[in-house]
């Protein structure tokens, strides 16, 4: 099996719609930084589980000075944002989303 890892800095903004009273309901920004995690069994006709610059691209590209509530379909909370990044990139198997120096989320598939 191989492996690989991205680490991706966002910078972004969101607001959570939560079920009880939070400062996090205010719309307010973070230096993301992010991490994916990818295998394959086999290398692609490149040599590559998948290229750092398409994760950069799905990733960065989308996400970078946005407001994830106009750009995601969701409650753009942490864990929820690292289950999404899982789902862009097919051979992606976990991420790890940190919001800020001690908070961080993992999403990782079964």
């Amino acid at each position: 099996m191989y492996y690989i890892e991205k680490t991706l800095e966002v910078s972004a903004c969101h607001s959570l719609n939560l079920s009880y009273e939070s400062k996090c309901q205010n719309l307010h920004g973070h230096n993301w930084i992010i991490t994916v995690y990818c295998k394959s069994k086999e290398l692609n006709r490149d040599g590559m589980v998948v290229d750092f610059t398409h994760i950069k691209q799905l990733v960065q590209g989308r996400l970078d000075h946005a407001n994830f509530n106009e750009v995601l379909p969701f409650n753009p909370t942490a864990e929820n944002i690292a289950r999404w990044i899982t789902e862009q990139i097919p051979q992606c198997y976990k991420c790890m989303v940190q919001e800020s120096e001690g908070n961080k989320a993992i999403y990782e598939e079964d």
